[in-house]
Formats: structure tokens, C-alpha cells, sequence
């Protein structure tokens, strides 16, 4: 082992957000193992690209430069607006930063309309005093008492949509205002995604008593994890925080329908079990119409609202009133007494 110190200043990404900062202190120069999902390394920039931040586990965001050093995360990412990066094969010097989370390794497709991923040099894998390697799935933040429930359990709103960038979040965060300011209970997570905390910190600012998302399982994104998993972090947060049947769950899934994680979990009886309103969100009127065939047709769904990018135009509802009688909810307007009679 060739193992070196890290200063107590070190930059830590909300990828590795369940991993303590105590246990983040040397790096091994020597270890040239495979890497996995999860495995924390020390690396250094050096080539800007696409991200030029990089979000530690308070949510700041650290500007990077070339010779900038930071703790880093392998993970995969699924992002038709940005990239689709995979943990490669095998151990490599230079990797790619596709998230601003932090997580890195190798690029496989890039959407055109952006830069080149920002290229980190790695120079060890984090270890502990035993020279072992530090992996976020180690470290597993929500522990529910049980896995069953005898009675009915909270409401859940699920927030989906047809791509990533559609409006779900704020769809989501619209949800909890209009709930916590009825004087109800409310909590949030973001089951699917890259790790980011931006989204469930905007949810827990409307109302969310508590957020969670895939980081706080150990995960720095969901991408290519099995169904299995995908359903034990959907019950997970489910047990934990949604037991009373006089409180709401609400939760998004990131991307698109057709995305694999978010199909898997709409195909699920265990989840769909659990749908007491469902939002459908878009960023127009042809993706509305598109998208409810595909939600009726490929799931068997009908959404209970309509909203998302589309629903903050007047021109764009007006089309969407044109073939549809389903609710327009106006994430952005906030108007809290309507939206909670739409998902009440």
C-alpha cells in the first residue's frame, strides 16, 4: 500500500453523501483494483469541460479549475440532455466528471448540444486504516423498523413525466406547499436519479418534514440497479416515512417513462399499489397527448393532474383543455388551496 493523507479541507460530493466525513482521510496510490459502483477515489482536474462545479454534501458548490482536488465517486448516469456514463471494466488513470454530484467514469454517449465531460486524473482509491476501499453502499443512512404494514399507509402523490427536465420536481415541490400550508403532513423523496440534492432540498423548502433520495441508500445513482433494489428503496423510504394514513408521500422518479428504472417501478404491483394520485408532468401539449396514450397503453395508468413545463402557459393548457378534461396543475403559480383540492 502507498498510502497518503488528505487535508481536512477536502471537497466531498453529495454522491457520497452517506458516507461520513470522519471516515475520509488517506487515499491508497497503490491500489489498481476494479472499480465499482460506489467506490470512493481521490483524484484531481485536469481538463475543464461540461461541469464546472462540483456540489459537496452541504449542497455548496465548489467552482473547479485545473488542479483542483476532490474526493469523487464511480457511479453510472443516464442523461439525454447531458451524457450516459457507465463504472469502467477495468482500472484507468483518467476518467470522465459526468455529474455534478461528483460521480465519474467513462462517457459512452454525449448529447451535441454540450461540451466535453470535465477529465479528473485519478491518483488513489479512499481507503480506511486497513487499506480497504470506502463504498457509499456501505453506508446506509434510512433504516425503517419494519418491512410489512398491517394497515392502510400514507397517501402517496407520485410526480413522473416524459423526459428528464419536464418539470417534476418542481410539480413535486408544488405538491408539498399545497399540503404542509393545509396543515398536513408531508414527506418527500426522489426514488430514481444522479445524485443531487438540489431537488429534495427544493422539496423539504415547500413543506417536506423529511426527504430522502437513492443517496441516502447508499447509491450514487440508480442507474442499471435491478429490481430488486429499486423496490427495496421504494419500500424503504415507504416504511420509514409512510406508515399514519393521515399523512402524504410524495414522490418523484426522474427521467422519462421509458427510461428502464422508471418503467420497472410503474410496472411494479407494489408500487402502483401504492398511487393515490398520480402527476403527470410535460413540457407541452403534444408530449401531454403522447404521453397519456403511452401511460394507458404500455402501463395500464391514467394520470389523476397534468403538469410540469406546460402547465406554466396559458397557451399551452389551452391546448391541452382542447383534448383532455384532465386538472391542469400550475406548479409554478403555487396556489396552494387549489392544487390540494386537486390531490387531497
Amino acid at each position: 500500500m502507498d498510502i497518503k493523507k488528505i487535508k481536512s479541507n477536502r471537497i466531498i460530493p453529495s454522491s457520497a453523501f452517506s458516507v461520513p466525513k470522519s471516515k475520509i482521510k488517506q487515499y491508497d496510490a497503490s491500489n489498481k483494483k476494479k472499480p465499482e459502483v460506489g467506490d470512493l477515489i481521490f483524484g484531481e482536474v485536469i481538463k475543464l469541460g461540461h461541469h464546472k462545479y462540483i456540489q459537496n454534501q452541504s449542497a455548496r458548490l465548489h467552482t473547479l479549475n485545473i488542479g483542483t482536488r476532490s474526493v469523487f465517486v464511480f457511479g453510472n448516469r443516464y442523461a439525454p440532455d447531458q451524457f450516459e456514463g457507465l463504472v469502467p471494466d477495468s482500472f484507468t488513470e483518467h476518467l470522465d466528471l459526468f455529474s455534478q454530484g461528483g460521480i465519474v467514469g467513462e462517457v459512452k454517449t454525449q448529447n451535441h448540444l454540450i461540451s466535453a465531460p470535465t477529465r479528473i486524473r485519478v491518483l488513489g482509491y479512499i481507503c480506511n486504516s486497513e487499506g480497504k476501499v470506502i463504498n457509499t453502499r456501505d453506508h446506509i443512512l434510512l433504516h425503517p423498523q419494519n418491512t410489512t404494514r398491517k394497515k392502510r399507509g400514507a397517501k402517496v402523490i407520485l410526480c413522473i413525466g416524459t423526459s428528464m427536465n419536464s418539470g417534476k420536481t418542481h410539480a413535486a415541490a408544488a405538491c408539498c406547499y399545497a399540503l404542509s400550508s393545509s396543515g398536513r403532513n408531508v414527506r418527500a423523496a426522489k426514488i430514481t436519479g444522479t445524485a443531487s440534492l438540489k431537488d429534495i432540498l427544493l422539496m423539504n423548502d415547500c413543506g417536506a418534514e423529511h426527504i430522502a433520495d437513492f443517496t441516502y441508500f447508499g447509491y450514487p445513482s440508480s442507474y442499471l440497479m435491478d429490481a430488486e433494489k429499486l423496490l427495496w428503496m421504494f419500500n424503504s423510504f415507504d416504511m420509514k416515512y409512510g406508515n399514519d394514513p393521515k399523512k402524504y408521500l410524495v414522490i418523484e422518479f426522474a427521467d422519462g417513462i421509458f427510461q428502464r428504472e422508471t418503467a420497472m417501478l410503474l410496472r411494479m404491483p407494489e408500487v402502483r399499489d401504492r398511487i393515490h394520485k398520480l402527476i403527470f408532468c410535460a413540457p407541452g401539449s403534444s408530449s401531454v397527448f403522447g404521453g397519456i396514450h403511452v401511460l394507458k397503453e404500455e402501463f395500464g395508468l391514467v394520470p389523476d393532474a397534468i403538469s410540469g413545463l406546460c402547465s406554466s402557459s396559458p397557451l399551452a393548457i389551452r391546448e391541452i383543455e382542447s383534448f383532455t378534461n384532465l386538472p391542469v396543475l400550475q406548479s409554478m403559480e403555487k396556489d396552494y388551496e387549489t392544487i390540494f383540492r386537486l390531490i387531497k
